[in-house]
């Protein structure tokens, strides 16, 4: 940790960060999906084409930060070596973006989107063990409430869905996409403890992922030419949208608050793609998804009040 540690943001703004992330990662699902019809592809290969793409457009709109990442590496006490942490994200997200995408191959997307949620236990339990960060019984209630509104958007979303041939591999590579996810975020986190700014720890970050991501789609015999205008339209705004809005926004929350409560609040994220869905294609969800965002809504309302209630209590003794 540095002596010269940035002031705490007044709740307000991590909220409304935090909700500027969500809404830019909701529309993830509407652009990929727009991005499959223009190109007529769906397959692994594609899917991972988006994903480096994605991450090399937001590398390259963090540019500028490579100017800074040396003044916060010097900034920091020596030994901390916060760029690690940053590269180490780098790696997780990387292995996030493989192995959830090459889930959906091989099982329902009902078992791979159940699945690749839970990492706000994954969270909580590391937050616990890294950082003495025991969450308290509230929050757990929270978290078990979110879940299992997951639980029922995810089971709505892959009713008319088979099972593909190899589900325990699926299942555990959504799994390993889960644990990745968790901690990309924790690696973020200590990473800007230790001195990083939230840019330069993005954009090592965001290079880190795409360098190792890139050669991916051309091992499977796909390529990042001859696509019509359409899709290199949707690949810049998932780009610009999802990830360097999105992600960066949850990057920098999860400086000053609980990592738990902010991949609590990711977990909404198909309620905002839901309604996205509605205006763009003009398709409604059911009503088992519409119950399951109103359980997750509800189980992060109570984290989040839980989050409060102990700040409150601990400012006061």
């Amino acid at each position: 940790m540095t002596s010269a540690s940035p002031p705490q943001p007044a709740p307000w703004k991590v909220a409304l960060v935090l909700f500027i992330g969500i809404l830019s990662v909701s529309t993830a699902a509407i652009f990929i999906r727009l991005a499959f019809q223009a190109s007529g592809q769906t397959g692994i290969g594609f899917s991972l084409v988006l994903s480096a793409s994605r991450l090399s457009i937001a590398a390259f709109l963090f540019l500028p930060a490579w100017r800074n990442v040396g003044k916060s590496i010097n900034r920091a006490e020596q030994g901390d070596r916060p760029w690690l942490f940053s590269l180490g994200a780098g790696l997780f997200l990387a292995i996030h973006f493989a192995c959830w995408i090459t889930s959906l191959s091989y099982t329902s997307i009902a078992a791979s989107t159940a699945l690749v949620t839970t990492n706000p236990v994954w969270t909580a339990l590391l937050s616990w063990l890294w950082w003495g960060e025991r969450p308290t019984r509230t929050m757990t209630i929270g978290i078990a409430i979110a879940l299992l509104g997951s639980l029922l958007v995810s089971l709505a979303d892959g009713a008319s869905t088979t099972m593909a041939s190899q589900p325990l591999l699926g299942n555990s590579l959504a799994l390993v996409g889960s644990w990745a996810a968790t901690l990309y975020l924790l690696l973020g986190r200590e990473a800007q403890r230790r001195g990083l700014e939230i840019g330069s720890h993005v954009v090592l970050t965001y290079t880190a992922a795409a360098v190792l991501l890139l050669p991916l789609p051309l091992l499977l015999g796909m390529s990042y030419g001859g696509y019509s205008p359409t899709v290199y339209l949707c690949i810049l705004l998932i780009g610009i949208f999802p990830q360097t809005i999105g992600h960066t926004s949850f990057n920098w929350a999860v400086r000053w608050i609980s990592p738990t409560l902010v991949t609590l609040t990711i977990l909404a994220e198909p309620v905002g793609s839901s309604v996205l869905g509605i205006l763009v294609f003009r398709e409604n969800p059911g009503v088992q998804v519409w119950l399951g965002a109103a359980v997750i809504l509800v189980g992060v309302a109570i984290a989040i009040l839980s989050q409060r209630s102990s700040q409150t209590s601990s400012t006061s003794s």
